[in-house]
């Protein structure tokens, strides 16, 4: 970005000068329009879903927020999805006003109403079609992108000052009227009477139900607008200069028009509501809620990333049976996984990527996996991993199988960038054979260093766990792992050392916190944990009180402490690499 550039989008932002405000003031802003109505659209969705399925619903309390929604939906545990959703909504529309300025269409500036009309028309088709193939994050990417020009109609335009009572249910259509258009040539606006600019809009417009709009431009001596006609106003647009003067936006109170800043903000959030209705509409309740990160299992996706060639024939054995125990274990229940995702790679290919919402389809699916061909050593599973990031809702947990390393290294900047916007975890399990290796394919303990650690960091960035053992060892290594994916899960404490020194760690634990673990990953590793009240436990001490239960599976070790509320200390002692996180339940 030009320094110019970066300096004008500075500019609007602090300014509030091209839309409702993007920053929290007083005023109504994006931010807050985008949420009550996300709000709002959700309450309806949940008490149409248990009115479906006979099931009682109490309203949330006013105002809403996300966690009395969320629990209104009885999906408690969808709070943290359900947040960061509608954030990442408001970020795509909020940067509207940066990617596209001085575009008119997308803010109807410059009685654009035609071409805005046709941005949120085409936005709605592509949020539909995401939706019916549950790409959940392409639709809420387009749909904070059409949220943004739906709430400025009502601020930039004058369909408050008509006296309009409800919002223009043909905006999000293309083949209706938005209304009685003017041309070019038409007078709009009288110049303002001084700072007053409440009737600078001519009486024949407001007679006859015109639509018009301001026009924008930041150049001194440079921007105009054809004779007569409105400006959208304000410090920063210079058009406003020039006859007839003054503004007729309403993006905050401080604006030309901004005695009506409350209609036109509530105006803008009814209409908001009504595109998440004709959205929910169209793709049902349930798909409609799991866009805005709502589920009433876990919002996680259960993702398998495999390689499929034929030294994989145990692993995939494995990851078969601990499948079926998953699902059978948690469908009907608070974890069960809200999609399942597989992805299968190799070399030379990798994909499809499978997803599902029915775990019986997904257990089938799982069950016709093979493992055949190969011959060269390494694969491609970042490809595979990128894949299954692309395709997966925020919050997954990903487990990538293989005895390999990465054939496409190249990848890891843009897998670690796709981490890191998905908020993903990924854990690793990278096996050997036992027995003389039918692919004459190095085993995965004989890696080089820079192959093991690729996997060590790209677990370390997600706060996952690159597991090694052998095949045998793996269905109990999952089976583990797999155990701490509930939804209400927190992340207390997380460390890694490379090249291993001995350190101290502290945590802290509140009185909402239960289910207490602390995973290490790492070889030689000695350890002492002590507890709030000053008392210590050793590695090598079977009998301490403060260690419940603990477990082994080659490199991965696992411990179960009992609560106490206070802060805790960890005590590593290695000289080799090794990973320390510490996780528990929220209440």
């Amino acid at each position: 970005m030009s320094s110019g550039l970066a300096v004008l989008c500075l500019l609007l932002l602090h300014t509030g000068a091209h839309g409702f405000g993007i920053l929290p003031e007083k005023s109504e802003s994006h931010l807050e329009i985008t949420e009550r109505a996300i709000l709002n659209a959700t309450v309806q969705a949940c008490r149409a879903l248990a009115q479906t399925e006979g099931t009682d619903f109490t309203s949330p309390t006013q105002p809403f927020t996300v966690e009395n929604v969320a629990v209104a939906c009885n999906a408690p545990q969808s709070s943290k999805a359900f947040r960061q959703a509608i954030q990442f909504i408001t970020l795509m529309n909020v940067r509207v006003d940066i990617r596209h300025a001085l575009n008119a269409s997308f803010h109807f500036d410059e009685e654009n109403f035609i071409q805005g009309r046709k941005i949120i028309a085409e936005g709605v088709q592509v949020i539909k079609a995401s939706n019916k193939q549950e790409n959940y994050e392409a639709a809420r990417k387009k749909l904070g992108e059409v949220m943004h020009p739906l709430q400025d109609f009502y601020s930039h335009s004058n369909w408050v000052e008509l006296g309009k009572k409800y919002p223009n249910p043909n905006l999000i259509r293309s083949d209706t009227s938005i209304g009685n258009l003017t041309d070019e040539s038409r007078a709009t606006c009288r110049s303002c009477n001084g700072d007053d600019c409440t009737n600078n809009i001519l009486e024949d417009i407001i007679e006859e139900q015109i639509l018009t709009s301001g026009y924008f431009g930041i150049v001194p001596f440079v921007s105009t607008k054809p004779k007569g006609k409105c400006s959208h106003g304000g410090g920063v647009d210079q058009t406003s200069k020039l006859d007839p003067k003054g503004g007729i936006n309403k993006d905050t109170f401080s604006s030309d028009h901004g005695h009506l800043h409350t209609e036109a903000a509530n105006m803008a959030v009814a209409a908001t509501s009504e595109l998440l209705e004709d959205l929910r509409g169209a793709a049902g309740d349930k798909q409609f809620l799991q866009m805005v990160g709502i589920s009433r299992g876990s919002s996680k996706a259960l993702c398998f990333v495999i390689d499929t060639t034929s030294s994989m024939r145990e692993d995939i054995e494995a990851v078969k049976s601990v499948t079926s125990s998953i699902i059978n274990s948690e469908v009907g229940t608070e974890n069960e996984p809200s999609v399942y995702i597989l992805v299968p790679f190799n070399d030379p290919e990798f994909g499809p990527l499978i997803k599902t919402s029915d775990p019986t389809v997904f257990k089938n699916v799982i069950n016709t996996l093979t493992a055949s061909g190969g011959g060269d050593n390494p694969e491609l599973s970042l490809s595979g991993l990128q894949l299954a990031l692309s395709g997966a809702p925020l919050n997954s947990e990903i487990f990538l199988f293989t005895d390999a390393p990465a054939k496409d290294r190249n990848l890891r900047s843009t897998v670690i960038a796709l981490i890191e916007r998905m908020q993903s975890v990924v854990n690793f399990f990278i096996t050997n054979s036992g027995a003389v290796n039918r692919r004459r394919r190095r085993r995965s303990d004989r890696l080089s260093a820079s192959d093991a650690q690729l996997y060590r960091d790209l677990a370390q960035t997600s706060g996952g766990q690159a597991i090694e053992v052998t095949k045998s060892e793996l269905p109990a290594a999952v089976s583990i792992i797999t155990e701490s994916t509930s939804p209400s899960l927190v992340t207390l404490l997380q460390a890694a050392r490379n090249p291993g020194k001995a350190d101290n760690f502290t945590f802290i634990v509140d009185e909402t916190v239960t289910n207490l673990r602390v995973y290490i990953t790492g070889s030689s590793i000695t350890f002492t944990v002590i507890s709030p009240t000053g008392e210590s436990q050793q590695s090598t001490d079977s009998s301490g009180s403060l260690i419940s239960t603990s477990q082994s599976v080659g490199n991965f070790k696992t411990l179960q402490l009992n609560k106490q509320v206070g802060m805790w200390e960890i005590n590593m002692v290695s000289t080799n690499p090794y990973t320390l996180k510490v996780i528990g339940e929220t209440l």
